[in-house]
């Protein structure tokens, strides 16, 4: 129990040290815009443009990531029925936040679930991306922190589910 209590600390002080600049104007809207890049909308739209849009191989990895978007979305929504955190925001004093956030579960984030999902079939298919969806993933997922709304690991459990899903379809396409 106190391993566990010392790893809660821990993880408040990270999620803190990240979000105490959420008073930054320039900070505040570029980890807005990276925020909106791991939602639903985007990821959707993104890859359902590169599918209309490019010729082979990009359109096949855009159904690849389509479908790791999808594979990854059942996941996420049992994890945060079977436990359900609340959100940082609502929890922690003097966490900074925009009006009108979130109101469901913490755990784990959709957002960088959906943006590693996406962005993971690219690499393996393409691994000179990765130094691009790399650091634009984790980014993402720091994101999610600046704005209050998941802890460090809300972020890392939605990196791993959107890796795990992206490396899945991955292998299913290409068997």
């Amino acid at each position: 129990m106190r391993l566990l209590q010392n790893y809660y600390q821990f993880e408040q002080k990270i999620f803190k040290k990240v979000n105490r600049h959420f008073d930054k104007k320039h900070m505040n809207l570029f980890f807005r815009i990276l925020t909106r890049m791991g939602g639903a909308t985007f990821a959707i739209g993104i890859v359902l443009l590169l599918f209309i849009f490019c010729k082979q191989p990009v359109k096949s990895i855009a159904l690849c990531s389509a479908l790791s978007l999808a594979v990854s979305h059942l996941p996420v929504q049992i994890l945060k029925k079977l436990y359900p955190r609340k959100r940082p925001y609502l929890i922690l004093e003097d966490t900074k936040f925009h009006s009108n956030p979130l109101k469901d579960h913490s755990f784990p984030s959709g957002h960088t679930t959906a943006a590693f999902s996406v962005m993971i079939p690219f690499i393996l298919f393409m691994p000179s991306l990765g130094y691009l969806l790399i650091p634009l993933g984790v980014l993402i997922g720091v994101s999610r922190m600046y704005l209050g709304l998941h802890y460090p690991s809300d972020v890392l459990a939605g990196a791993v589910l959107g890796s795990g899903s992206g490396i899945l379809v991955y292998y299913l396409m290409n068997l």
